[in-house]
């Protein structure tokens, strides 16, 4: 086991390691036993394996009690031959995902997406039959060896060894990659479009055929979906929701902040993916009834006594889109078996219209008819994931909300007086008396993203800046906020012109810059789903709202709202990957839009836009700067100083105006 292997072993399981560790680990006489036994044993509170967690001691008892288990030592097991252990414990870490792409397993297993299994695997319980002897190492991959031995066994186990057995691997994972992980591995590069090229092979998106090199397939057949006793279990940190108590109490239900794994290898791109899939086509496949793609190459197509082929269903990602000479829409959709070819007529006008919105790397359902050659799918529906029409608007909740975005602290275009009478309408100073009325029943401010202009985000960004430093731009923005009443509690998100990662879903702010704020600011990352005191709110800053407007028909920066209601329909906050939005292939896909939540609250494009969509409201806030000689340039007229104020009640949205 090499340098490398250590280290990628290590950052899956969202772990850093010093190179000293490396170093003892790599000497040992059984390295991968000896990194296995470290990973189950390192305390939450661990984020940088170092040498003084590589316990040699404790792994030489465990090694013993692995002995005494399998019958080397006398009175324990009686002497057989041995047989493997059918038990959820053996499992693959991602099982509950290739089971999602059921019902066709025996498709999943003739595509090689599960191992076969072997015809002497006995269940579980058959293990406390003291006539069976119990493999060692297959004891030893669990998570927790004293779950999986009988209890005649284990009783004899003395107390010094057993309290040496490790427990389930820890769920820990940092956000951060340590220094001494080569730069093949810190240093990814994102591939800049996942699924433009026509000639992606099949199932590229879930890794079955056509892998990037033979390195990464040898990687992948070892590790993700591989039975053997010697891989690595993939662990994930299951998401701690955060309860923030008060008077104005939030709930910070989704938010990728303290759980990035992401270190840019290409198992990572799959298990991205992969869960995009799994979640959106569980969503649709509740409304179809659907098969494995892998099924339709399998069987013949007959046509019945009225001349038409049965109708069938199947839910995939698209992969291609292409207009045939004859004007026609064509598409590829993949699921994890296979890929399959759909064509929508120009005649069929509702139909094609729908089919000339769809994106890349979104998930469908289609239902049609196969070609007698069984190549071709004849469409005549197209599914979207969507939100149901039964979805129930929430009620009981008082007061208001007020959402802003965009505010760009430390610009000469920054609307600084605009800005000072909002803080004034916040304390209850305005001289209106309707003003002085709705502020007294705000409780909630939410910023989604843009809190400052930042550095270097656009050319020649320097010339338009007040204030050359982003860590001084923070500090101003803190002043501002140490104006708003204690009372009001406000969430605060990041955008790209925050001083966080590009690469989306991003972190909340740094400590440092979050340490100058008062104790009344809740910082979260983006995108984050957060509970209101009852209101769920979807806060994202929007940036996919730039890859809608060039890849829908009809959606613009004028009508922001219209952007946020085509996530809607396809359940995701930015369904193509590798276009202007940069996405880090997390385990988990933050951008799905699940579950649906009562108000979408996005920003990024300066515009203002109120919509609503089967009871959920859409809301785009505008920003607090006037037009930049960027925007200028791009022809963008940005609407500032408006302020969408949301009742949390009955949802009802009023404007206000501060210029």
């Amino acid at each position: 086991m090499n340098e490398i292997d250590i280290v990628r072993a290590v950052t899956e399981e969202g772990y850093q390691i010093s190179p000293q560790a490396v170093e003892l680990i790599k000497l040992n006489n059984s390295p991968k036993s000896l990194l296995k036994y470290i990973l189950s044993t390192v305390g939450d509170c661990v984020f940088v394996i170092e040498p003084e967690h590589v316990n040699l001691k404790g792994f030489e008892s465990s090694k013993t009690v692995s002995r005494i288990i399998s019958g080397t030592s006398p009175g324990t097991v009686s002497q057989m031959a041995p047989c493997k252990i059918s038990s959820s414990a053996l499992e693959p870490a991602d099982s509950h995902i290739l089971k999602a792409f059921d019902p066709a397993s025996d498709a999943l297993t003739e595509s090689g997406l599960i191992s076969n299994v072997e015809p002497d695997v006995v269940s579980s319980a058959e293990v406390s039959d003291s006539n069976l002897e119990i493999e060692p190492d297959i004891l030893s991959f669990q998570g927790s060896v004293s779950d999986s031995i009988p209890d005649s066994i284990s009783d004899s186990i003395p107390d010094s060894i057993s309290d040496s057995i490790p427990d389930s691997i820890p769920d820990s994972i940092p956000d951060s990659v340590s220094d001494s992980i080569p730069d093949s591995v810190s240093n990814p590069v994102y591939p800049s479009a996942s699924s433009r090229g026509v000639d992606r092979p099949a199932s590229s998106f879930f890794g079955n055929e056509g892998s990037p090199s033979t390195s990464n397939r040898l990687y992948r057949e070892d590790s993700l979906f591989s039975n053997q006793i010697n891989s690595f279990p993939s662990s994930s940190r299951d998401e701690g929701v955060r309860y923030l108590p008060g008077r104005n109490p939030v709930t910070v239900l989704s938010d990728i902040t303290g759980h990035s794994t992401c270190v840019g290898e290409y198992m990572q791109f799959v298990q991205y993916f992969r869960d995009r899939y799994s979640r959106l086509s569980e969503i649709i496949r509740g409304r179809m009834n659907a098969r494995p793609i892998e099924s339709l190459k399998r069987r013949s197509f007959r046509r019945g006594t009225d001349g038409n082929t049965e109708e069938i269903s199947i839910i995939g990602m698209v992969s291609d889109i292409s207009t045939t000479t004859n004007g026609h829409k064509i598409f590829s959709i993949e699921d994890p078996t296979g890929s399959f070819s759909v064509l929508i007529r120009n005649s069929d006008k509702e139909l094609f219209e729908l089919a000339s919105q769809l994106l890349l790397d979104e998930v469908i359902g289609v239902t049609g008819s196969v070609t007698n050659d069984g190549k071709l799918m004849m469409a005549t529906k197209i599914l979207q994931p969507d939100v149901p029409n039964s979805v129930q608007r929430r009620t009981g909740s008082h007061g208001k909300a007020v959402l802003i975005s965009d505010v760009h602290v430390g610009s000469s275009q920054f609307l600084e007086d605009s800005w000072l009478d909002f803080l004034d309408f916040l304390k209850g100073e305005s001289d209106s008396e309707e003003m002085r009325e709705i502020a007294a029943q705000v409780r909630y401010l939410v910023v989604a993203g843009d809190l400052v202009d930042g550095i270097g985000i656009y050319p020649d960004q320097e010339m338009e800046l007040d204030i050359q430093d982003v860590y001084a731009q923070y500090r101003k923005a803190a002043e501002y906020f140490r104006e708003v009443p204690e009372h009001i509690h406000v969430i605060i998100s990041p955008g790209n012109h925050d001083a966080v990662r590009q690469a989306e879903p991003q972190p909340a702010l740094p400590e440092r810059i979050c340490a100058d704020f008062p104790a009344n600011v809740t910082f979260v990352g983006n995108p984050a789903l957060v509970d209101l005191d009852g209101v769920r709110i979807l806060i994202y800053h929007g940036r996919s709202i730039d890859d809608l407007v060039a890849s829908v028909p009809g959606v613009s920066y004028q009508e922001p709202a219209g952007a946020v209601l085509e996530m809607l329909k396809r359940r995701h906050l930015a369904p193509t990957y590798g276009s202007r939005v940069s996405i880090s292939p997390e385990k988990k896909d933050y951008f799905i839009i699940d579950p649906v939540p009562d108000i979408i609250h996005t920003g990024h494009v300066h515009t203002l836009g109120v919509q609503r969509y089967k009871n959920v409201l859409l809301v785009n806030s505008g920003t607090w700067q006037a037009q930049t000689e960027f925007q200028k340039r791009v022809n963008l007229m940005p609407v500032p100083a408006r302020v969408p104020v949301v009742d949390l009640a009955n949802f009802d949205v009023k404007i206000l105006a501060f210029d």
